[in-house]
């Protein structure tokens, strides 16, 4: 159904104020029912905008770009810097490293560049030739096979960055730049003041962050650190690194470095992981850490403290859950890259799959706290590109690919991202993802960090879709006879992130809303994903279709139809003849039983796009090749909301 029919046809009238006229024009107009009229316009106001208390906008942005400071970044041929990031980040038209002009379709709100904190600047020393690299000689091989060019500068690129994965890039320049250098510190002096020229409260918020690239033998364990503050308390640290004897790829060590941060500069900071799945089983571990500790007491109550949010979905694979783990859930197969570790030197076994996958950790979540007394995977979700390219760009028809050589051209879809002798990772495999939406009441530094931390915010793999999620227990159909549904959602419920309030029913109530992209494709169903924990300590989950387009019929067994399909592949392009531009729906759930742990989280589904293979092929005459996935149906994650048993 396009809308829960109790609102269908309300739901396309302009204002509160019409539908309030049109639902008492029987009655006496001198004389209408005050009851009513509250339940239809819930406002303390006239205006409908005035004395809210509650975020009333979407911002867009991402926690995830690294710019040519980054070792790879620097390697893979990037030159832009943070300016040029937050420039084009905002609306401007710039050049790429690659030498092609590239704009946004729309700038973002929002930016957190995020280059990793080991060795800033050694990429562009290395390839200059610089004297102290010459003195090295691993320095001096990397720096003569960049000025050879061609294959074997592609060949040093990797050789450099295998040794930062394995730890063994030599001592003495790690030393030379790792934070006390003068090289290091003069850029982390730089970066900050970058984003406070950048950062203009109400109209662009420029977050200061870095990436603490734990990958201890090519596991991937990386973390985004984010600050709220500016740049006069950022420059009071430096960030932390991963390589000896310096750094530590402990997360204890990191979780130790933020509450080090907070003490000395009274400010606050979080961290965000992603990629579980090049982890191989390390990201969201049960028992023991990959660094030979154990998933106690200690480690549960620090994960869940600095650890709010969760990357789920970007360019190096979409991290919702995997075929094999929720084998029910047909649309479970999405941008699916799950073969081995970050650098393919260690191949994947299916038992690491559930470590690794945010719906399997949400769940497993469960288990450990009841187990420990805390949930260290209580996260929201968040969505970003990890681009290093310096262009934030997660839409299909201007994706600029994940590095520098693989912006556009006509040979991109034929380059692998990773090969080794035991997998390879294919260019045409990586997606064209994501963005974050953060409700806020501002756009400015302290109002978005805040809404990471309450995680109100949601992922999505590009498109710019409002959705609203609420959890209560007195949700009813007349609380979306309404455009704004966020007046009885804050009302009587909870927003996503957060946790449901004291039973007062039998079972929970969440009203779900989402409008289409301005600029995007149709919307095909809404789903409201379920997990949770019996009373023997086992875990389930179940997706629930709760609002649909285009009136489609489920079957017998309650599975809807395809919405349909009208991509043209020749045209690389489709049309909203099928969908919905918004559904909505108040739904019950109706397996509820109050002695179970559990969370909810909606999945807003689109209908069938390209991918931005099939913009290649239409735009250079790319060859595709064969069993590369070319449509697709791209999808929001919402916050979860936790339903927890009370004492």
């Amino acid at each position: 159904m396009r809308l829960n029919q109790t609102c269908k046809t309300i739901f396309m009238l302009a204002s509160p104020f019409l539908l309030a006229s049109a639902l008492v024009h029987s009655q006496d107009i001198g004389t209408p029912d005050p009851d009513l009229l509250t339940r239809i316009y819930p406002g303390k106001a006239y205006s409908p905008y005035a004395n809210r208390p509650f975020p009333n906008n979407v911002f867009w942005g991402e926690t995830h770009l690294h710019t040519g400071l980054s070792l790879d970044a620097g390697l893979f041929g990037n030159i832009l810097g943070h300016e040029d990031a937050y420039r084009f980040a905002r609306g401007e038209q710039i050049t790429s490293s690659g030498g092609l002009e590239v704009k946004l379709g729309r700038p973002l709100d929002w930016l957190v560049i995020t280059d990793h904190s080991d060795m800033m600047g050694i990429a562009n020393d290395i390839q200059k030739g610089a004297p102290n690299i010459m003195a090295n000689a691993k320095g001096k091989e990397w720096a003569e096979g960049f000025k050879k060019g061609g294959a074997a500068a592609g060949e040093a690129a990797f050789d450099l960055i295998t040794n930062f994965a394995q730890m063994t890039v030599p001592k003495e320049l790690v030393e030379q730049y790792s934070p006390g250098s003068d090289v290091y510190n003069n850029l982390w002096y730089d970066i900050t003041k970058t984003a406070d020229a950048y950062n203009e409260p109400g109209r662009f918020t420029a977050l200061i962050g870095f990436e603490w690239t734990s990958v201890p033998k090519g596991f991937n364990l990386h973390r985004n650190v984010i600050l709220r503050d500016g740049g006069e308390r950022a420059r009071q640290v430096l960030p932390l690194t991963t390589q000896p004897p310096m750094g530590t790829t402990d997360p204890l060590d990191l979780y130790q470095w933020l509450q080090d941060y907070e003490d000395k500069t009274n400010g606050q900071a979080l961290a965000i992981s992603h990629n579980g799945n090049l982890s191989n089983g390390w990201m969201f571990p049960l028992t023991d850490t990959y660094a030979g500790g154990t998933v106690d007491k200690n480690y549960v109550e620090l994960r869940a403290k600095w650890e709010p949010l969760y990357e789920v979905t970007q360019i190096k694979g979409d991290g919702e859950t995997h075929p094999l783990l929720s084998p029910n859930d047909e649309f479970a197969d999405y941008e699916t890259l799950a073969k081995g570790n970050l650098d393919m030197t260690q191949l994947k076994t299916d038992d690491m799959l559930v470590r690794e996958y945010a719906r399997a950790a949400l769940k497993n979540g469960l288990v450990l706290e009841k187990k420990l007394g805390t949930n260290p995977y209580k996260f929201g979700m968040v969505g970003a590109t990890d681009s290093h390219t310096g262009l934030a760009t997660a839409e299909e028809e201007n994706f600029f690919g994940k590095s520098t050589s693989a912006e556009p051209s006509p040979k991109r879809i034929e380059h692998p991202f990773v090969q080794s002798d035991l997998a390879t990772i294919e260019g045409y495999e990586l997606a064209a993802s994501g963005y974050q939406g953060v409700w806020s009441t501002e756009n400015t530094r302290e109002a978005i960090f805040d809404a990471m931390e309450r995680k109100e915010t949601y992922a999505t793999t590009g498109p710019r879709i409002p959705v609203r999620f609420f959890g209560g227990w007195d949700f009813t159909d007349e609380d979306l006879r309404s455009r704004a549904p966020a007046f009885r959602g804050y009302e009587k419920g909870v927003p996503m992130g957060s946790d449901l309030p004291p039973a007062t029913a039998d079972a929970p109530t969440f009203l779900v809303y989402a409008l289409r992209d301005s600029l995007g494709a149709n919307l095909d169903r809404i789903q409201i994903v379920k997990g949770w924990m019996d009373s023997e300590g086992k875990t389930h989950e179940q997706v629930f279709d709760v609002a649909w387009s285009d009136d489609l019929i489920p079957d017998a067994s309650g599975k809807l139809p395809p919405v349909g399909n009208t991509v043209d592949l020749e045209a690389a392009n489709w049309t909203n003849t099928i969908g919905a531009s918004e559904l909505a729906t108040v739904w019950v759930d109706p397996d509820f039983n109050r002695k179970d742990q559990a969370f909810y989280y909606a999945r807003v589904i689109e209908i069938p796009t390209p991918r931005w293979i099939v913009y290649d092929a239409v735009r250079y005459g790319a060859k595709i090749p064969e069993g590369a996935t070319l449509i697709h149906q791209e999808r929001a994650y919402t916050s979860p909301i936790w339903y927890a048993l009370r004492k």
